[in-house]
Parts: structure tokens; sequence; C-alpha cells
């Protein structure tokens, strides 16, 4: 987060805790919460409830897909206030256990533990990085790297980068077919890098 920025780290008497939830039902969690924060009126209680995403541009087929990548699975981010003593309030605790799907808050001798301010700014900042323009991931092969196809008719074989078409995310691999040497193309997202 910038000094420009200007979203506050956290409503005024509010820090951010994570929630651990099932895995993939992080948007159902985030939804389910925050219908419940309006319809029990806990919004002096709770403030965000955030998901961070990563919007990635992939190719498939020769066309350019948008995916959303959670950036951190099984998690949830809730922005609330807690007693003096740390504990969360009562009525919020019920509402957020009683939630399908959720684990616990992460926490030290049962109570939830704030997020430290610098990892506050990290999430914040990625959650505004999400609403940037998608680039394109995943197509960081270059000539001469040995890498692994994962998918597709070739699935298993190794071979080596011989060219990158970055527009068309397609990256032609030399593999050993029959004893010889033959280029084929795949789609950057069919491969892998062998270490």
């Amino acid at each position: 987060m910038t000094e420009e920025s200007t979203t506050p780290l956290c409503a005024p008497g509010m820090k951010w805790y994570v929630l651990r939830v099932a895995s993939n039902k992080e948007d159902q969690v985030r939804e389910t919460l925050e219908r419940k924060v309006r319809i029990e009126a806990l919004e002096v209680q709770v403030g965000r409830i955030l998901v961070p995403t990563l919007k990635e541009r992939r190719m498939k087929a020769g066309r350019v897909k948008v995916h959303e990548r959670k950036l951190y699975p099984g998690y949830v981010f809730v922005e609330m206030s807690c007693e003096d003593d740390g504990a969360v309030n009562e009525q919020v605790w019920f509402m957020v256990k009683e939630t399908m799907g959720v684990g616990d808050f992460i926490a030290s001798d049962g109570k939830p533990i704030s997020m430290p301010d610098h990892e506050v700014v990290g999430m914040l900042s990625a959650c505004e990085k999400a609403e940037d323009q998608p680039s394109l991931t995943g197509l960081d092969f270059k000539k001469g790297d040995p890498v692994k196809i994962i998918d597709g008719s070739f699935e298993s074989f190794e071979g080596e980068v011989d060219t990158v078409d970055e527009k068309r995310g397609i990256v032609t691999v030399n593999l050993t077919i029959f004893g010889r040497a033959t280029p084929v193309e795949v789609e950057y997202w069919q491969m892998e890098k062998l270490v």
C-alpha cells in the first residue's frame, strides 16, 4: 500500500483476522458471511470480508481465457473488532462458527490473532492488483529449457524448448519420438520446466 492510497488498512477499531475454510469454498463462505452480517445487523463488529484473487490470462486451444486464481487457498480474511481481552464478540463467534465450510480463526490460547500491518498491506495490495488488466501467466519458457509435457497427446514426454510464440501461447518443443528428434507444438500450459 502506498502513501497515496486512499484505502485505510482497516476501519477504526477493527483489525484483520484470518479464517480457515474448506478448500474451494472460499467464495461461498465469504458470500454467506456477508449475507449473515447484513441479516444479523453486525456491521459494527464486522467490516470487509475478502478472498484475494489474481486474474490471469491463459491460452487454451488458441484462445485467451481469464481465470481467477486464489492467492491464499483455504483462507478468508475478515475485518472485525474484538473485545478488550482479544476475544471475539459472542454473536459474531456463533455467526462465523455456524457457517458451513468454516474451520476456525488462526488463534492462540483460543483468541484470534490479528494480522500484522505489513501482511495486511500485502493482502490489500494484492486485492487492488486483482482489478488490473490480467496478464498472460505461465509463459516463462525460453529456448533450451528442459521441459516435460503434462497434458495432451505427448503427455509424459520430455524435451527441450526450441521456439516460443508469445502471441499464441504456443511453444515448439523438440521431443525424441521413435529415436528421432521431432519438433512438436504444445500450448504453454501443457508443460512444465524440469529442474
